[in-house]
C-alpha cells in the first residue's frame, strides 16, 4: 500500500532527472495556449455572432464576460483542488470540460445558450491553467526552469496576439459554411488530442490526503472576486450605476474577511486556501501588480483596436486579423530574444522592453492626433514597436515573479497570478473601454475620423498603464532567483 501511494504522488517522467520533460510540458502548454486564445479569439468574432444570433450588445459582451468571470472566480479554488486530489486528475477534468463546452458553444442556437456554454468553458480553463505553472515548477530542474518559463511566456503572448489572427482566418475561411462557429469547433479535435496525450504523458502530482479544503475561504474569496469582476465587466455598458459601486464596496469587505479567515487558519496550523506568506515576498507582491497592469493594457488595447478596424474602418474579421500579423511576428522574435538574454542581463531586459512598449503607445497616440487619417498601414509600425517591447517584458515577467516561489506553493502562486491576469484584463477593458467609447462619436465626424480620434485617446490611456508597469519593472529584483 505504501509503495502504491508513493507511486501515485511521484512524477512519472521518463526523461533523465536533469532533463526538461518536454513531452509533458508541450501537452500542458497546449492547454494554456487554448485557454488564453479563447479569451481573445471571440473579440474578432463578436460582429458575426451578433448578426447570426440576433444578439444584443449586452449579449455579445457577455459572450466574452461569461468566460472571463467564471475563469477569474474559480481559478484559485482549482489550484487547491489539484493540490488535494491530484494535478493530473483536475487537469484532465478541465480539458474534458473545456472541450465539451467548446462543442456546446459551436452548436449554440441562441445567445443565451452560447453565454451559458462560455461560462462552462471558463470553468474548464480555470481547472487547466494553474496546473501548467505547477507542472513547470515541480517537474523542471531549477537550473533549466528559466528556459521553460521563456517558452511559457511566448505561448501566452502568441495566444494573446494570435487570437485576433486565428479568429479572423477561421471566420474568413468559413469552413463548412460554419462562420463564427469555427472559432469554437477548432477546440474539439485539439481538446481530444490533449486529453489522450495527457492520459499517457502527464504525471500525477499533489494528492495530499492529510490536507483539507478551506471551504469558508473558497466561498468568501469566490464572492469577493465575483463582486470585483462583475462590475468591471458590466459597469461601462451599464453607465456605472449605483449597484456597481455597491459591488466594489462589498468586494472590499469580502477581501478583508478573506484575509481574516486565512490568518486565523494559519494561526491554528490549518491549510489556508491562499498562504498569505506569499505576499510577503517582494518579488511576488510586485509581480501581482505587474501582471495586473500588463494584462490590463493588452486586453483593453486589442479590444479598442478590433473595434477601430471593424466598426471604424469597416474591415472584415479576416482583414482585421491580418493587421496583427506583423506585430505577432515581432512579439515572437523578441520573446525568443528575451528568453535567451534574461539569464545574463536579468531585469535590464524587462526595463528595455517596458520603455520600448510605452514608446509604442506614445507613438501611436502622437501619430493619430497629428492629423493623418487612420489606416492599417499607419498603425502597423507602431503596433510592431509595442510588440517588440511586449516580447521583452511580458515573456520573462513570469520567470522573474515565480522564480522565488517554493515548489510546494507553485500551484497556488500560479493561480493567484492567473486571477490577476483576468482581473487586470477586466479592469483594463472597463477603464480604457470607457475612455475609447466616450471618445467615439461616428455620427458627428464620420466613422473613420471618429475611430482614429478614439483610438488615439485610448493609446494615451494605455500609455499611462504602460508607464505604471514600467515603474513596477524597475522595482523588481535585478535578477531571477539563483538557479540550481
Amino acid at each position: 500500500m505504501a509503495s502504491s501511494q508513493q507511486s501515485a504522488s511521484r512524477p512519472l517522467v521518463t526523461e533523465k532527472a536533469d532533463a526538461i520533460p518536454w513531452t509533458t510540458i508541450s501537452v500542458v502548454l497546449t492547454a494554456l495556449f487554448m485557454a488564453v486564445l479563447d479569451s481573445f479569439i471571440v473579440v474578432v468574432a463578436d460582429p458575426s455572432i451578433a448578426a447570426d444570433l440576433h444578439a444584443s450588445d449586452s449579449d455579445v459582451q457577455w459572450v466574452l464576460a461569461g468566460y472571463q468571470l467564471s475563469y477569474a472566480v474559480f481559478i484559485i479554488t482549482a489550484t487547491r483542488l489539484a493540490d488535494l486530489y491530484g494535478r493530473k486528475r483536475i487537469f484532465l477534468l478541465g480539458v474534458a470540460l473545456f472541450t465539451l463546452s467548446s462543442v456546446a458553444c459551436a452548436l449554440a442556437p441562441n445567445a443565451g445558450s452560447l453565454i451559458a456554454a462560455r461560462v462552462l468553458q471558463g470553468l474548464g480553463a480555470a481547472l487547466m491553467v494553474p496546473q501548467v505553472f505547477a507542472y513547470v515548477t515541480v517537474l523542471v530542474p531549477a537550473a533549466k526552469r528559466h528556459s521553460v518559463y521563456g517558452v511559457l511566456g511566448i505561448v501566452m503572448g502568441m495566444a494573446t496576439i494570435g487570437g485576433q489572427i486565428v479568429g479572423g482566418l477561421l471566420i474568413g475561411a468559413n469552413l463548412f459554411d460554419s462562420g463564427w462557429r469555427m472559432v469554437f469547433w477548432v477546440n474539439a479535435p485539439i481538446g481530444i488530442a490533449m486529453f489522450l496525450l495527457a492520459v499517457r504523458y502527464v504525471p500525477e502530482t499533489g494528492s495530499a490526503a492529510n490536507r483539507r479544503l478551506d471551504v469558508p475561504g473558497v466561498l468568501v474569496l469566490s464572492a469577493a472576486l465575483f463582486l470585483l469582476v462583475l462590475p468591471l465587466i458590466q459597469g461601462q455598458e451599464a453607465g456605472w450605476p449605483g449597484w456597481v459601486w455597491g459591488c466594489f464596496a462589498g468586494s472590499a469587505v469580502a477581501f478583508g474577511l478573506f484575509v481574516a479567515i486565512e490568518r486565523g487558519l494559519e494561526r491554528r496550523g490549518g491549510d489556508p486556501l491562499v498562504p498569505l506568506t506569499l505576499f510577503r515576498q517582494r518579488s511576488f507582491a510586485l509581480g501581482i501588480i505587474l501582471v495586473l497592469t500588463l494584462y490590463a493594457l493588452i486586453y483593453s488595447y486589442y479590444l479598442a483596436l478590433s473595434v477601430t478596424l471593424q466598426q471604424g474602418l469597416n474591415m472584415s474579421a479576416l482583414g482585421a486579423g491580418l493587421v496583427y500579423a506583423p506585430a505577432a511576428t515581432a512579439f515572437f522574435v523578441f520573446s525568443m530574444v528575451a528568453s535567451r538574454t534574461i539569464p545574463k542581463y536579468g531585469r535590464r531586459v524587462l526595463e528595455v522592453g517596458a520603455i520600448i512598449m510605452a514608446s509604442g503607445y506614445l507613438a501611436t497616440g502622437l501619430l493619430l492626433v497629428s492629423g493623418p487619417r487612420i489606416t492599417p498601414l499607419l498603425v502597423i509600425p507602431t503596433l510592431v514597436l509595442q510588440s517588440v517591447g511586449g516580447g521583452l517584458v511580458i515573456t520573462p515577467a513570469l520567470n522573474t515573479v515565480l522564480s522565488r516561489v517554493a515548489p510546494e506553493s507553485a500551484g497556488v502562486a500560479s493561480g493567484v497570478l492567473s486571477t490577476a491576469q483576468q482581473c487586470g484584463g477586466a479592469l483594463g477593458v472597463a477603464v480604457i473601454g470607457a475612455v475609447f467609447f466616450s471618445s467615439f462619436h461616428p455620427t458627428a465626424v464620420g466613422r473613420v475620423a471618429a475611430a482614429g480620434h478614439a483610438f488615439a485617446i485610448a493609446s494615451f490611456g494605455t500609455l499611462v498603464i504602460a508607464v505604471i508597469a514600467g515603474i513596477v519593472v524597475f522595482l523588481l529584483p535585478k535578477r531571477p532567483a539563483a538557479q540550481g
